[in-house]
């Protein structure tokens, strides 16, 4: 649980190590001082570290902070929400026309900002040549290296092999901001509600 810093006249502490809006160092300053130089430039005294010897203090607009930290806060639990991980399953031995076809979907998948577990299904002696599955994962990975990168390497999970690839930052930023407008050619009225992260196959 979070714990607001005390701010102001809820400071205890005799001496504050003080630090400017700017974030320059004052010094070390008698608590009466530092309130009366929040007081002079109409800033707030917050608390930043108090744990330290003397307890830091910084000269800040304390409702401002709070607003844009609950803006980031709101933002990220936004943004972790819309990550998903779709699902992609290839045969080691797959033919060229059925690979191509599903790294379109990786791809498509890359470009729309989501996760992608990549698994190889391997069946009967298959099984004997796991190198199989690692040279096509390699080749995927290697394919659509302008779009994703390799966030967890391949693994011998029982009779499949998996590899999970996700977007590059660019890649991302460019989904995020293609949605809005894609979200505005479906209606005004269709209310869009973001889904937990899930797993979803596409064969």
């Amino acid at each position: 649980m979070s714990v607001e810093p005390r701010v102001n006249e809820q400071i205890r502490a005799r001496e504050v190590r003080l630090v400017g809006p700017e974030g320059e160092q004052v010094g070390i300053v008698p608590l009466e001082r530092a309130l009366q130089l929040a007081a002079d430039v109409d800033l707030d005294l917050v608390e930043v570290a108090p744990m330290a010897r003397p307890p830091v203090c910084k000269l800040m607009d304390f409702g401002k902070f709070k607003y844009e930290s609950a803006l980031k806060a709101r933002e990220a639990r936004r943004n972790q929400q819309q990550t998903v991980i779709k699902e992609m399953k290839l045969r080691p031995k797959i033919d060229p026309h059925d690979y191509e076809t599903k790294k379109g979907h990786v791809v498509r998948f890359l470009k729309a900002g989501d996760k992608v577990k990549v698994t190889i299904m391997f069946r009967g002696r298959e099984q004997s040549r796991p190198e199989l599955g690692f040279r096509l994962l390699r080749r995927l990975s290697e394919e659509i290296s302008e779009l994703g990168f390799v966030e967890a390497s391949p693994k011998q999970d029982g009779r499949n092999m998996i590899m999970v690839l996700a977007p590059h930052r660019a890649t991302k930023a460019a989904a995020v901001a293609a949605k809005p407008t894609r979200e505005g050619r479906e209606g005004e009225d269709a209310v869009a509600t973001p889904a937990p992260a899930a797993e979803t196959t596409a064969e």
